[in-house]
């Protein structure tokens, strides 16, 4: 096959995975080059003893983005990957003992938030509904299409967009608009997290991230029978299928490009040059930059945006179960502004967290012995800036212990029978991201969805980009939107 008829993945994260399928179907000869021994990249899980735990991402919503690639490939998806969809989303809990179980239903979400806040059954239908139309709308638009380029801004009707957005939704932000909206402080603070779903604070991101809330109470969270990791193991096996080749501990140390520097060439791994004319960077913008682009000019203003959150977690295997937690658990913190002030302004983490628990046993009971359950603990962190890392883990752990005993009533320590922690450090150094932060930028101004590197390099043909910290942003759904951003603009290999 002629040189021209080649293309180079660099990383096989979820979105890497999904652009080394596209590229197959459009008739590329692809390799996809990975550091680590195995593809998913976040999309990890490991065993402790008798105790499974996914390691990264623990919400999955979308799943026909994950569809969209088998009916391409015309491979039938039910023998890969199954999943069901949660009508019971999250379950709440607050110091003082008010709990909330979140509904995928949103009929049945504003029948719980009248029982439990005493919010009238309208306010909540009208939010929802109203998140789920600018998700439909407006949201469509921004995560669908390029923002960068004049034709497909005039393609996605960006400006239809916008002026299907209210303007309070645009100038306020996230909590203003949900403050306007509910008088009960819980309530509020209940629809304020949705900020936290990219890494942001919903003091400082736009009102228009609403519409997160309609993805999860209108469409709602679904669950990967067999966890997280069967997500990126089904479309690794997808994309063998569609003859993929995968290159692992194969860190690339170069892209490569002409004299000029508006083509690219290739990639350099191992010390061998593999040429290519389209090359997909599945990798942290930075280190993108700065690693393997030395010699290109890089964006400076992009890239010294404010970076997301970061995260410290626990997986903790407890010796007995708990039938008032479910699948997702949050225990929220007694003051949720300076939760987001120490996270953003003073680059630490509180002595009172938002705790989120994760516990697929409850869905699939293998991954925990009987009797027992798998506990993903988990706090929102700063990301890097030279912090002592140890102490803000031993803080945590601390932290955690003592709130989960505060609200369940029972101490947990004596429970954990064997334990791990992934702090920002390992992040950065397991997965590359940059600073530890694990969406890229942060959306904390009114414009960061326009700051987010394109998905393609306005200059270099054949370099493209995906993955979560370039457009559209965050999360597993639109990681393979970029997959697709960055790929379907390319000619059919010939």
């Amino acid at each position: 096959m002629a040189k021209k008829d080649r293309a180079v993945v660099i990383g096989t994260g979820v979105g890497g995975l999904g652009a080394a399928v596209r590229l197959a179907l459009k008739g590329y000869r692809v390799d996809a080059f990975e550091a680590a021994p195995t593809y998913g990249g976040k999309l990890a899980e490991c065993w402790l003893g008798d105790y499974r735990f996914d390691m990264g991402p623990s919400v999955f919503a979308m799943p026909h983005r994950v569809e969209e690639l088998f009916e391409l490939a015309g491979v039938p998806m039910a023998g890969h990957f199954q999943y069901r969809k949660l009508e019971k989303t999250f379950r709440y809990f607050w110091g003082d003992g008010t709990r909330v179980q979140g509904w995928s239903d949103p009929q049945r979400l504003a029948e719980e938030l009248e029982r439990v806040l005493q919010v009238p059954p309208q306010r909540t239908l009208d939010h929802v509904r109203r998140a789920h139309r600018l998700l439909d709308t407006t949201g469509r638009t921004f995560m669908e299409h390029s923002l960068h380029h004049v034709k497909t801004l005039w393609k996605g009707g960006v400006g239809r967009a916008l002026f299907n957005a209210r303007v309070p939704e645009l100038m306020d932000t996230l909590h203003e608009v949900d403050k306007r909206q509910f008088k009960d402080p819980k309530a509020v603070q209940f629809f304020d997290r949705f900020a936290t779903y990219n890494g942001s604070n919903p003091y400082t991101t736009p009102g228009i991230m609403r519409m997160i809330a309609g993805l999860e109470h209108e469409r709602g969270p679904f669950y990967p029978i067999g966890g997280m990791r069967t997500i990126v193991s089904s479309l690794h096996a997808l994309a063998e299928k569609v003859g993929v080749r995968f290159h692992f501990n194969a860190p690339v140390e170069r892209i490569l490009l002409d004299p000029t520097k508006r083509k690219v060439t290739g990639v350099r791994a191992h010390g061998a040059d593999h040429g290519a004319d389209v090359v997909v960077c599945n990798m942290d913008i930075e280190p993108a930059y700065r690693k393997l682009l030395p010699d290109l000019r890089a964006p400076e203003r992009t890239l010294k945006q404010e970076r997301s959150t970061s995260a410290i977690v626990f997986y903790w295997g407890i010796k007995r179960s708990f039938p008032e937690l479910g699948l997702h658990n949050i225990f929220f913190s007694n003051d949720y502004r300076a939760e987001f002030a120490q996270l953003f302004d003073k680059l630490d983490v509180t002595d009172d967290p938002t705790v989120y628990v994760n516990i697929t046993s409850k869905e699939d009971a293998p991954d925990a012995p009987p009797g027992c359950e798998n506990w993903f603990a988990m706090i929102n962190a700063p990301y890097l800036a030279g912090q002592d890392v140890d102490a803000m883990v031993r803080r945590t752990r601390a932290a955690i212990l003592g709130k989960l005993q505060r609200i369940l009533g029972v101490d947990i320590e004596p429970l954990i029978v064997v334990e791990d922690v992934l702090d920002p450090a390992r992040i950065q150094e397991r997965t590359q991201s940059h600073l530890g932060s694990i969406y890229g930028t942060s959306s904390n101004s009114k414009w960061a969805a326009f700051r987010r590197h394109p998905n393609q390099h306005p200059k270099v043909r054949g370099l493209r980009f995906c993955g979560v910290t370039v457009h559209p942003g965050g999360g597993i759904p639109l990681a393979l939107l970029s997959a697709k951003l960055a790929t379907e603009t390319l000619p059919d290999a010939r």
